[in-house]
């Protein structure tokens, strides 16, 4: 089907450019969000008719965008999730949690503006990109820790997804490695017997 995009949609085109997309992807999310019209005679005089309105609109929510983004840029996120000895978590962190975090912290952010790939399933520092406007995308920082401390030492730049030796197993490893040490001399320094 054939389009009239009303404002710009990443790897599709600008406003105003005219491109062939699939039925389904049309009729159900470009036409009912408004942000396409179908390309006939009458909706590209329609189009024209509109565009500096469109282009005014557009630049307008740019803008706010833009103040948003100043302020949300380098934004820090921190997620308490249950998780195992290697780090990784008996849930995940999707697209949801992140929109509700950014909106208790005071940002008007939804689900939908959360570009995630895939859900996140470690512990650990990652950075996630908010679209708040076809052209404007900031990153922010997800920090998913199991307990505040451990979010202040990830921040620090301590990796804790490495399982820890505990002090108590090197000590017994130590004592270990010494008495096989000594046991290998004392036999060395024994007189040997002969047989007769």
């Amino acid at each position: 089907m054939q389009v009239i995009l009303l404002e710009r949609i990443a790897k599709l085109g600008q406003m105003g450019d005219t491109v062939k997309v699939r039925d389904g992807y049309a009729r159900n999310f470009l036409l009912p969000q408004g942000k396409a019209l179908r390309a006939n005679k009458a909706n590209l005089a329609r189009f024209e008719q509109e565009r500096a309105q469109l282009e005014a609109r557009n630049l307008e929510r740019k803008t706010e965008a833009e103040a948003v983004a100043s302020k949300l840029d380098g934004e820090s996120l921190v997620m308490i999730r249950s998780a195992g000895e290697t780090g990784q978590l008996y849930g995940s962190v999707s697209t949801r949690d992140i929109a509700d975090g950014l909106t208790a912290a005071g940002f008007t952010v939804s689900r939908s503006q959360v570009e995630l790939r895939t859900p996140i399933k470690t512990i650990g520092l990652h950075s996630v990109l908010i679209q708040l406007h076809p052209e404007v995308e900031v990153a922010v920082s997800v920090n998913v820790a199991r307990s505040e401390d451990e979010a202040v030492r990830q921040a620090a730049g301590e990796d804790l997804t490495t399982p820890e030796m505990d002090v108590f197993e090197f000590e017994e490893e130590e004592d270990e490695a010494e008495g096989t040490e000594e046991g290998d001399e004392a036999s060395e320094d024994a007189p040997v017997e002969e047989e007769a």
